[in-house]
Parts: C-alpha cells; structure tokens; sequence
C-alpha cells in the first residue's frame, strides 16, 4: 500500500510503524524526483535530506517544536509532509509555493531561509522567548547543511549558544558540498572527524555543545534512536550527521554541481534534456568569467574572489586556467570583500564577483573597510534585477539603492555583453575609487560578443537616438527592452534613447542637455524606485533650473515574488506593455 497519499500533516507521518519509514522515504524520494524532473527547482539537497526530514517530524512534535531549514532548499521534502503535498507541483511558479521555508506559507516554517547560515541565531532566539515565556517543553531544531557552517554567522551564533542552557539541538548535515565543493580548515576538519583522524579535541565540544555523531544520515532507525535520546537530553546540542547530496538518483549522487538545479531532465534514466539548439548569445556569467581570464592572462595583478559561488558567477574558468590567483572563500561574503580590501592595499586589482542580494550581508564591509579608504575593490554584482523562481530572497533589485548613498563608489550597468568587456577592461586599467558592476542572470544580447576592448569614460552615458518629445533613460541590461520599442515606434522621432550606463557618478553634461532639449523624460531600471536610478536623476534635476516631466520606471516598494522573468516584469509593471504605455502617456501630456 502506497503510504505519502495518506500523508497530509507530521501527525499523520508519525502514526506509521518504524518498519514503514523506509517505504515512505522512497516513495518521497520518487515523489521529488517527478515533481522537479519536470517543473524544476533544487534537487540534489532535498534528495540528499529525505531520511532526515522523516525522522525529525516522526520525533518531533512539529510545528509546536519549531524547526528551521539552512539553507532552506533543503526543504522539499518537509514542505511535501506538512500539507503541501497536493500543491507542490506549483513550487516557485507565479502563485505557487515558495522554494525556500516561508513563514507566511505554512507553520510548519519556522523561519525564511532563502540565504544561508541565518538558522543558529534564528533558533537561539525563539529558544530564549520560549525559556522567558516559560514554555520548557518546547524543543528548537535547526538543520544546517550544504557547507552553511562555515559561514561567519553561523560561528556567531555557536558562539553564544554554547554559554546558554537553552533547548536547542543544532543538526550539522555535512554532505562536502554546498552548490559547489566545500571549501576551507572546517571542511577538512569535518572530514578528519568523520574518518576518525581528528585531532583529540572536538571543535564543537570546545564550544560547550554536547556533540554526538557522526553517524549516517539515510538511516532511518539510527536516526529516529538518536533524536529519541537527544529529546531527552538539556541544554545546547550538535548533531553531527553525515548525507550524500543527491541521494537516490545516480547521476544526482556523481554529478552534485550539475544537480543541484539540473533544469528539466528525464526521472527514469536522470538525464538532463538538451538545450534548444537555436543559437543563443552568451549568459553575462560567462562573458563575465571568460573576460576575466582573458584580462588576468595580460595582467598579472588581478585576482579573482567569490564567496562560494565558482561555478554560478563563472569565477571557475579563471580558477581551472590561474589558480593560484583565483579564490574560493565558501559562504563568507564578508571575508570576501575584506579580503579583496586587503588586496587592494598591496596594489593588486581584485574582481570581487557576488550576487546582488549575497553583497547585502557584506553592506558594512563594503562601506567601512573599501569605500572609506577608497580603495579600487571591482566589485562584479551577478544576478541583478529580477532573476526568477527564486523568488524575494535573490532579486538583485537593492544594490543600486544601496550602494548609491555611498561615498567614494562608482556604480555601472552594461547594456550588453560588449559594455560588460570594456567596462572590465576599464577597471584593471586603474581606478581612483571602488566600483560596482551590476549585470543580470541569464543571456545578454549579441551573438558575436568577443570585440576588441574599449576604455570608458567615468561617468559616461550614450546618445543611442535622438527625439524631440520623451527621452528614455535606461540603465543596463533593461535598455534592451527600449530599444525594441522604439524599432517598432510609429512616430520614432518622437522619443530620444540614452543609456546612461552610471548611476554613480551620473552624466550631467548629458542630462542637462536632456534637460534642455525634451519637455519629459522616462527613467527605466530593474532596481528598487526608492533611492534608485530614476531618483537619482531627480535629485539632479531638482538642482538645476529645468523642470521636465520625470516618470519613473522600476520596482515599486514591495517584495516580489517568485515566477519567470517575464510574469515577473509584468507584475512588476517594467514590462514591454507598461513601457509602451507610459510613452503614451507621457506623449499625450507634453
């Protein structure tokens, strides 16, 4: 008899046999592999925490004991067993379920974890609130995997853990590898301990954390019996387990990288679905990643960093061909950019690439150790803008708002992969300042890319077309979207075009021509309206004598969701449609 139907809630899970939970683990298992085998998402991670999903809500009293997932797509399996099972086909669509634990979503999701190494301090405070509220039969659990213990936070949070005597167990899924191989001591540590050649002292005992493990993740009566006694035991508690990501799929269990998100592929045989064979331009990643290498190979004082983002950010062609200039730091946004700080004092050129929302954890090193001793750091943010099914967690829609308020920063997007290129080249060439290079995730625009380098002017925007009425001033990638307007535009002198390519600092030599020659002007930006692009240009245009019309285009002041790019752009109000209205509007009015 098949046994998930008839899981709709952990109370239902937990009435089951022990002799079942096998059974019930592979059908899970199966039951993730054809929901993402066709709708896609994070495999590799919630395979490889099947068992252990199980036996926490079989032990558990869950949701009254509270339990966090780190990172969070781990979670498919716990959002499957606690009542999303009949929906989990809507996972990040337009609409849907999130692909990270969402506290507006279920209560059974103790805390949002879309960025990784939050679940210590997370747990350590709900345990506290229960031990004031006097709530002391509550357990707090937090699973953390997918090498987020080597994160700066995570320490912090064992830090302060190991001098409470609150009711917490901490869960340590160590499978080696995050989205690429763990890097760094902790890692060989941990595998030091699970092969017994550790060095006397446990790191965690030392923490004053009682430690028991390592044992094995995948089996189920070991870690029902383990949960079962560490229930009983008080005080602050570290499970060491030890998980194979990608579990039960064998390609998924040889290929982890690959696996991780894999797209689309067949879930009888694991093989990936081949791509269109249409030709495409390149992905701003890898324009970004090749460019480099070709750059490091001329000058021998750039170094590569990315905080444990290799493969996604491209920063790998530079470590397989210089390696020795090209850093891996593992989830530690912080140290990178402190570390590319340093480099910077000893003259080196340090391309320091991350995602938008990854820098957000570094905001106060960005700001106190690089931009107020101005040292030239380049920093390459990848995924900005809108970048899909991930969601609220990783739309790079801030950066612009928060690094524009900084002093000594320059801030560029490139509006295609050529700008990118010479952009690059630019920077390695020498700069007084910092700069942030913002680019989307996904596929720029021209086939043939590979142009000779050009040097840029600081602070220089383009005339792309010239008009009488509108002017449209677009920053980075988005312009694209301007541009096929237009070509389409029934009166196109109608509407001049400027790629303004800087937010920081801003062409005003450029703008007060704008000024003078159009009656109202449209910004267009894929960043948050607050604090940035269209604001800057009205801060500017409060400073002279022109008073064109000024409509902003961008992300109003909410969170957007997960769904495509384009279902995205359109809820977003940036899309084509909403960009030929506007012009419309602005027509009429002028």
């Amino acid at each position: 008899m098949a046994l998930l139907e008839h899981i709709d809630a952990p109370s239902d899970l937990r009435r089951l046999k022990k002799s079942e939970l096998p059974q019930l683990a592979q059908e899970l298992r199966e039951f993730i592999i054809d929901i993402v085998a066709t709708k896609e998402g994070h495999l590799g991670a919630s395979l490889g925490v099947v068992e252990l999903t199980i036996a926490l809500h079989y032990v558990f009293d869950t949701p009254n004991d509270q339990l966090i997932w780190d990172v969070g797509h781990q979670a498919y399996g716990h959002k499957i067993l606690t009542g999303r099972k009949d929906i989990f086909g809507s996972n990040r669509r337009l609409g849907g379920i999130s692909g990270f634990p969402k506290m507006s979503e279920s209560a059974y999701d103790a805390f949002g974890t879309g960025h990784s190494s939050t679940s210590i301090s997370a747990i350590l405070g709900m345990a506290i609130a229960a031990k004031l509220k006097e709530e002391h039969h509550k357990q707090h659990i937090a699973v953390i995997g997918d090498a987020s213990i080597a994160s700066g936070m995570a320490f912090e949070g064992l830090n302060h853990l190991g001098v409470t005597d609150t009711n917490v167990l901490i869960v340590l899924n160590d499978n080696a590898i995050g989205i690429d191989p763990s890097v760094g001591a902790l890692k060989k540590y941990l595998t030091n301990v699970k092969k017994g050649t550790a060095k006397e002292e446990n790191i965690f005992e030392c923490l004053n954390l009682n430690y028991s493990g390592p044992i094995d993740g995948h089996d189920l009566d070991t870690l029902i019996v383990e949960l079962e006694r560490l229930k009983s035991v008080s005080g602050p508690r570290l499970l060491h387990i030890s998980t194979t990501k990608g579990k039960g799929l064998r390609q998924a269990e040889e290929n982890q990288v690959t696996y991780h998100a894999p797209g689309k592929f067949d879930k009888k045989t694991g093989e990936i679905y081949a791509k269109s064979s249409a030709k495409q331009p390149p992905k701003y990643q890898d324009v970004f990643g090749h460019t480099l290498v070709e750059l490091a190979k001329e000058n021998d004082k750039i170094v590569g960093i990315t905080p444990a983002m290799p493969t996604g950010s491209s920063l790998k062609f530079m470590m397989e061909e210089i390696p020795d200039r090209a850093f891996d730091v593992g989830i530690a946004e912080q140290h990178a950019v402190t570390m590319a700080a340093g480099m910077a004092t000893a003259e080196l050129i340090p391309f320091c690439t991350i995602y938008s929302t990854f820098l957000q954890r570094a905001y106060d090193q960005v700001i106190h150790d690089v931009a107020l001793q101005n040292l030239p750091v380049v920093f390459c943010l990848d995924r900005a803008g809108l970048v899909g099914q991930d969601g609220a967690t990783h739309h790079g829609v801030y950066d612009i708002a928060y690094l524009r308020c900084i002093p000594n920063i320059i801030i560029f997007a490139p509006l295609n992969e050529s700008e990118l290129r010479n952009i690059m080249y630019t920077a390695q060439l020498g700069l007084e300042h910092p700069i942030a290079i913002r680019y989307p995730r996904g596929y720029g625009v021209l086939q043939e890319w590979k142009t000779p380098f050009e040097q840029i002017a600081i602070g220089s925007g383009r005339e792309l077309r010239k008009g009488s009425k509108v002017a449209v001033l677009s920053l980075g990638h988005i312009g694209n979207r301007a541009t096929d307007v237009l070509e389409e535009w029934d009166n196109p002198a109608e509407i001049g075009h400027y790629d303004m390519r800087f937010v920081k600092p801003l062409d005003t030599k450029m703008l007060d021509r704008i000024f003078e020659t159009y009656p109202a002007i449209l910004t267009l930006e894929d960043g948050c309206e607050a604090g940035g692009f269209g604001s800057a240009i009205l801060e500017y245009a409060n400073k002279t004598d022109h008073r064109p019309i000024i409509k902003i285009m961008g992300i109003a002041d909410t969170f957007i969701e997960h769904g495509t790019p384009e279902e995205l752009y359109d809820l977003a109000k940036i899309s084509t449609s909403s960009l030929k209205e506007n012009l419309s509007t602005l027509i009429n009015a002028v």
